[in-house]
């Protein structure tokens, strides 16, 4: 099918099949399309409701093409969000991770670049002087010495090289944010996934539930946030259950969108990430790192109650073990 017969077929409001999705992806990926073409095939999925069937399709393509690490041995968590939400946060997630990993956890963070906002994890760990690598031994190096490795989606994923600088020139949500989450190169048993709708958060859902031994949390605050914004309920999906929390279910009162903002360039960016990270963050921001980081303790204990997870999560942060792991990351 050439890419005017597939633009057709969908413009008509039919659904790719799982193997059509992940061979136009492929075919994306090979650069058998100019970009026209491809931001004609990216517009059409803002347009309507992605199906489970293109999503699958579109991971298994990314999944088949990436380079992967193995770092079962550490059974790490990831912290990653769908991005997309518009919201321009702060660097809540990435954040969550070092406060995860001073409490113990063993972390496998997968980041990009931000495309729908002003500073994606990538962008500050770069900005604070972090190599990105995708070596085997080294990554296994830092996951030992500091609890956490950090995963630049570039380097494991070549088939969206491509595809980025099309999506940097739209500066808009795609099916590509869905994605992010569910293709981290090290494929790990444990993840904490912010979603920016409730109909993502579905199929997430029903993709998760097929594999096994998958302890995880998939969170979307009513408002609109992909992570536990404290600005409004949030909506908490679990293997066995389905949670909707309120901000005092983790100690904190509602907050203010204006207090969560991630300011608007790199370097107000990595000034708050500083800040929180030392313990001399606000009361609002340290109180979403903290609710993030206590909902992916969770998923490493999934025994533990919230309190408890909270409780050291609290300690993490406030104790200087995030802190230190991120310096240990930074210098090993």
């Amino acid at each position: 099918m050439t890419m005017k017969e597939l633009l057709e077929h969908l413009f008509a409001q039919n659904v790719l099949t799982r193997t059509q999705a992940k061979t136009v992806l492929n075919e994306i990926a090979e650069g058998v399309y100019d970009p026209a073409q491809v931001s004609a095939f990216l517009s059409v999925f803002r347009m309507r409701p992605i199906e489970v069937s293109e999503l699958q399709g579109f991971k298994d393509c990314l999944k088949e093409r990436c380079v992967q690490v193995d770092l079962q041995e550490y059974d790490p968590v990831d912290l990653c969000g769908t991005g997309g939400d518009a919201k321009n946060t702060f660097n809540i997630s990435t954040l969550a991770s070092f406060v995860v990993a001073g409490a113990g956890c063993k972390v496998a963070k997968h980041g990009n670049y931000g495309v729908s906002s002003a500073c994606g994890s990538s962008n500050v760990m770069e900005y604070l002087g972090f190599s990105f690598s995708n070596n085997s031994d080294r990554l296994k190096k830092q996951i030992e010495q500091s609890n956490i490795c950090f995963l630049h989606a570039p380097l494991f994923h070549p088939a969206m090289k491509q595809v980025a600088p099309i999506r940097r020139s739209l500066g808009i949500r795609t099916f590509f944010n869905m994605l992010g989450p569910m293709v981290n190169p090290s494929s790990p048993n444990k993840q904490l996934v912010g979603v920016f709708s409730h109909e993502v958060q579905r199929y997430y859902k029903y993709i998760y539930e097929q594999q096994e031994n998958l302890e995880y949390r998939i969170v979307h605050s009513f408002d609109g946030y992909d992570e536990v914004s404290l600005t409004s309920q949030v909506k908490v999906v679990a293997p066995k259950a389905e949670l909707l929390l309120k901000p005092e279910d983790f100690n904190s009162k509602f907050l203010s969108a204006e207090e969560l903002k991630g300011g608007s360039t790199i370097h107000d960016a990595a000034k708050v990430f500083i800040q929180v990270l030392s313990g001399n963050g606000t009361e609002a921001q340290s109180a979403v790192v903290l609710a993030n980081a206590a909902l992916a303790i969770q998923c490493c204990y999934p025994q533990k109650e919230l309190k408890e997870a909270q409780s050291m999560a609290h300690d993490s942060l406030f104790g200087g073990r995030a802190e230190q792991a991120f310096k240990k990351l930074m210098n090993p």
